[in-house]
């Protein structure tokens, strides 16, 4: 450890992180929260620009600098491409957090192969793909690194009429165990995060749902559906030393509602 990192464990200046899904909701808030800690910022998402989004002026407000790419994490052969430019980068990826996802909903008896093929091609091929070739470049490089999932309370419940999902953010979490136990021999920490109820465009349907809002309000101990700045803390603490004998973890980030 350098001095630095003795005196601030969680001090990130001088890394490069890759945020997926990082355009809004919880991305954008992991994305500012590593920038904040001093993380230089590489965005990822469908529909994201390197000037003016809301997230490039977020990351640029902490003085950090912030650069985006265009992938759709249903096309495999495009999340294959980027993996293979993120390893080639003439600067090194310090940091992946992998956070792009979907969800569809329809009961488990009705639900369409369609639906069930492009959700477990996005929340758990696509984030295996990727985080394949860009740990591959560090274990080459010998460097060491973090990668970070996002699960789900799904990785641990079933959930209903969300049956891809569920199986998907299981899937993660399984992952994350997985290559824990092979990659942190080389200093690459592998754990996830398991957001509790936040309050997102993939939530706004049990939002406005009364019945299934007043349920889940009344099952959270801390009394409120979670905000994404409430994930930031352990994007920061995943990410940085702080976290270097922390493996295999998937940490839920949810007011409380899994020791209800």
């Amino acid at each position: 450890m350098t001095g630095t990192t003795m005196a601030n464990p969680f001090d990130l200046t001088g890394k490069l992180a890759v945020v997926t899904g990082a355009r809004r909701g919880i991305g954008k808030a992991m994305a500012e929260a590593l920038a904040a800690a001093g993380a230089d910022i590489l965005g990822v998402s469908a529909t994201l620009e390197s000037q003016g989004s809301a997230v490039a002026a977020a990351v640029e407000a902490h003085g950090r600098t912030f650069t985006a790419r265009r992938v759709d994490f249903a096309d495999r052969a495009a999340v294959r491409a980027l993996g293979a430019e993120l390893a080639a980068l003439e600067r090194p990826v310090d940091i992946l957090v992998n956070n792009a996802g979907t969800i569809e909903r329809a009961p488990a008896a009705e639900h369409p192969d369609e639906l069930w093929d492009r959700v477990v091609e996005v929340d758990l091929n696509a984030p295996f793909v990727l985080t394949r070739e860009v740990a591959k470049a560090m274990i080459a490089g010998g460097r060491k690194g973090k990668v970070i999932f996002t699960a789900s309370l799904l990785s641990f419940q079933g959930g209903i009429t969300v049956p891809g999902y569920a199986a998907a953010k299981s899937g993660i979490a399984g992952l994350t165990k997985a290559l824990a136990n092979e990659w942190a021999a080389h200093g690459i920490g592998v754990n996830a995060i398991a957001p509790g109820y936040i309050a997102t465009d993939n939530t706004q349907a049990l939002r406005e749902d009364p019945e299934r809002h007043r349920a889940i309000v009344e099952r959270i101990p801390a009394g409120r559906w979670g905000r994404p700045e409430d994930i930031a803390g352990a994007t920061v603490f995943l990410a940085s030393a702080a976290s270097d004998y922390v493996s295999g973890v998937v940490l839920p980030v949810d007011g409380g509602w899994l020791g209800r």
